[in-house]
C-alpha cells in the first residue's frame, strides 16, 4: 500500500462567534471565519500598513504561500528559494509581530518554494531566530513532504502513478534514480491535524496552493467548497483587486453559505469582475479545479458587490472524489549552461541575423568535430526581434537595435563553456557581406563577457501519485500528530 510519510510537532484555535454587521445595516450574529493573506509569496514583500489594518476586526489565521513551479524546475532541482532569505525573514517577522500576541496561528505553505524538508528546516530556523530576537514563545509544528523513491518505485510498480497529461512523459525507474528529490502537493487534512493539535505555527513542505487556506476553514467546521474556493482567491494575494498585484494583503470570510473577499489597502478595490477573472486563474477548465482528493465546481458561483471593494460569492461546490491523488514534482540534472548577451546596432547584420546565427553554428560545429552534436545546443535568442514568439511570431521587425543571448546547454561545464566562448568570438569577429569594419558585430554590456551558470534542470517527475485515503490519513496520525 502507497503511503505518505509527515512528521509534525502540534496546537488549536477554535472558531470564534462573533458579530458582524450585514450589508443591508442589520446587526446579526453569524459564525464566520476571517483568514488574512499578507501577499501572494513569501518574501515578494507587502505594505506593514495593509497587512496591520487586517486586525481591525477578528482574524483567525494569517496564512502565505511560499512557493510555485512557476519558476521552473531549477529551484527544486537545485534546491534554492525563490526569493532572497533576507525577503522571507522580513515577511516573517512583520507576521510573527502581528501574530504571535494575538494568538492567531500562523500558516505557511510550501515552505522556502519548492517545500523540500531543507526549505521546512531552513524557515523553521529562521522563525526561531526571529522569536528569540522578540522573546516570544510559540510551538512551531514541521509537516514534510518529500516522498522517497522507494515509494515511489512501488507505487509504479503497482500502476499507482499517472501522467498528468498527455505532454507529460512516462515515469520509469531510471527517471526516479535521476532526480535530485521528489515533493508531494499534499492536501488540507494534515494541516488541520496540526491545527487540532494547537499550534501557533504550522511550516508545511510542498503544499497544493488553495489548501493551506482551506485547512483553516475546513478546520473551523465551514463549507468546503467555499473554504477551497477561498484559497484559490487568497493564495495570490491582492491580485485579485485593482490595481491587481502579489505585493500586497488581502482578507477574507467564510460565512456558513457564502464568503467575502476585500482588500486591505485603501489604494486597490476588489470588484465582481476582478474577484470573478481571479477563479479562472491557472486553470485548466474554466470553472472545475482537480485537487487531493476532490473537484471543485465553480460552475454556479455567483459573485456580488455588497458594498464599494467588499465582494460576496456563493455556491461553491466541492466534489469529494472515490480515488486520492496527490502531483509529485521531481527534477533532474538537464545539462550544463553557459551564456553572454551582446547588443547589435548594425542595419547590415541585423538585415541578415538568422542566416549569420546559422553560419556561425556551422563553423563552430566544424572546429569541434570531435564534440558530438549530441552533447551541446546552440540557442540564440534575439531580443527585439522575436526573442519572446520566435517563430511564431506575427509583428514584422522594424528595429534599429536588437540585443542576442547567446546560450549553450552541454552535457558537462567544460564543454559549455568551451562552445560559448567560442561561438562568442566567432560571432564578434565574423565577416557577413556588405560589413566595413574588420571586428566589433558586438557590443558587450560588462566584462567577462560569458557567465557560467552551472546545473540546468527539467522536470523528471511531474505525475499524479494514488493513495490510499484511509491509510494516509492514518498515516498522518501514526507519525505524532
Amino acid at each position: 500500500m502507497t503511503k505518505i510519510k509527515a512528521r509534525c510537532k502540534v496546537y488549536v484555535t477554535s472558531y470564534i462567534i462573533v458579530t458582524h454587521r450585514l450589508a443591508n445595516g442589520v446587526d446579526e450574529m453569524t459564525k464566520s471565519i476571517s483568514i488574512v493573506a499578507p501577499s501572494g509569496m513569501l518574501g515578494y514583500g507587502f505594505p506593514k500598513q495593509s497587512f496591520q489594518n487586517a486586525f481591525n476586526q477578528a482574524v483567525d489565521a494569517i496564512v502565505v504561500d511560499a512557493g510555485s513551479t512557476d519558476a521552473g524546475p531549477h529551484k527544486l532541482g537545485a534546491n534554492a528559494s525563490i526569493v532572497s532569505d533576507m525577503a522571507i525573514r522580513k515577511d516573517l517577522a512583520i507576521m510573527i509581530e502581528e501574530g504571535i500576541p494575538r494568538n492567531i496561528p500562523i500558516i505557511i505553505g510550501s515552505a522556502g518554494g519548492t517545500g523540500s524538508n531543507e526549505h521546512v528546516l531552513k524557515t523553521y530556523k529562521m522563525i526561531q531566530e526571529i522569536l528569540k530576537e522578540k522573546n516570544y514563545t510559540a510551538k512551531i509544528g514541521l509537516i514534510y513532504s518529500e516522498i522517497d523513491k522507494k515509494t515511489m518505485k512501488l507505487a509504479l510498480r503497482e500502476d499507482g502513478i499517472e501522467n498528468v497529461s498527455k505532454n507529460i512523459h512516462p515515469l520509469t525507474n531510471e527517471l526516479i534514480d535521476e532526480t535530485t528529490r521528489v515533493v508531494a502537493q499534499i492536501g488540507h487534512e494534515k494541516i488541520v491535524e496540526a491545527l487540532e493539535a494547537n499550534l501557533d505555527i504550522i511550516i508545511c513542505g510542498r503544499t497544493y496552493d488553495p489548501s493551506v487556506f482551506a485547512a483553516v476553514g475546513i478546520y473551523h467546521g465551514m463549507d468546503y467548497g467555499l473554504s477551497y474556493h477561498l484559497g484559490k482567491i487568497l493564495e495570490c494575494g491582492a491580485l485579485c483587486a485593482v490595481p491587481g498585484t502579489t505585493k500586497d494583503s488581502i482578507v477574507g470570510t467564510i460565512y456558513e453559505d457564502r464568503f467575502t473577499v476585500q482588500s486591505l489597502n485603501p489604494i486597490r478595490k476588489c470588484t465582481t469582475n476582478s474577484v470573478a477573472a481571479h477563479t479562472f486563474y491557472e486553470k485548466e477548465h474554466p470553472y472545475l479545479l482537480k485537487g487531493p482528493g476532490f473537484l471543485l465546481d465553480l460552475s454556479q458561483c455567483k459573485f456580488n458587490e455588497l458594498s464599494d471593494g467588499l465582494i460576496e460569492v456563493r455556491n461553491s461546490k466541492y466534489i469529494h472524489a472515490d480515488d486520492y491523488y496527490v502531483k509529485l514534482e521531481g527534477a533532474k540534472v538537464q545539462g550544463y549552461r553557459t551564456f553572454t548577451i551582446a547588443g547589435i546596432r548594425d542595419n547590415l547584420l541585423i538585415e541578415r541575423l538568422e542566416e549569420v546565427e546559422n553560419e556561425i553554428k556551422q563553423q563552430v560545429k566544424s572546429y569541434f568535430n570531435e564534440i558530438n552534436e549530441s552533447e551541446y545546443e546552440i540557442n540564440f535568442i534575439n531580443y527585439g526581434m522575436n526573442g519572446v514568439l520566435h517563430e511564431y511570431e506575427t509583428e514584422t521587425f522594424s528595429g534599429h537595435e536588437i540585443a542576442v543571448l547567446i546560450d549553450v546547454v552541454a552535457s558537462s561545464q567544460e564543454i559549455a563553456d568551451a562552445i560559448c566562448a567560442n561561438v562568442r568570438s566567432t560571432f564578434l569577429h565574423y565577416g557577413y557581406e556588405g560589413r566595413k569594419s574588420t571586428a566589433g558585430n558586438l557590443a558587450f554590456p560588462f566584462a567577462p563577457s560569458d557567465v557560467k551558470f552551472g546545473p540546468v534542470y527539467e522536470f523528471s517527475v511531474y505525475h499524479l501519485m494514488k493513495v490510499n485515503r484511509q491509510s494516509f490519513l492514518s498515516e498522518i496520525k501514526k507519525e505524532g500528530f
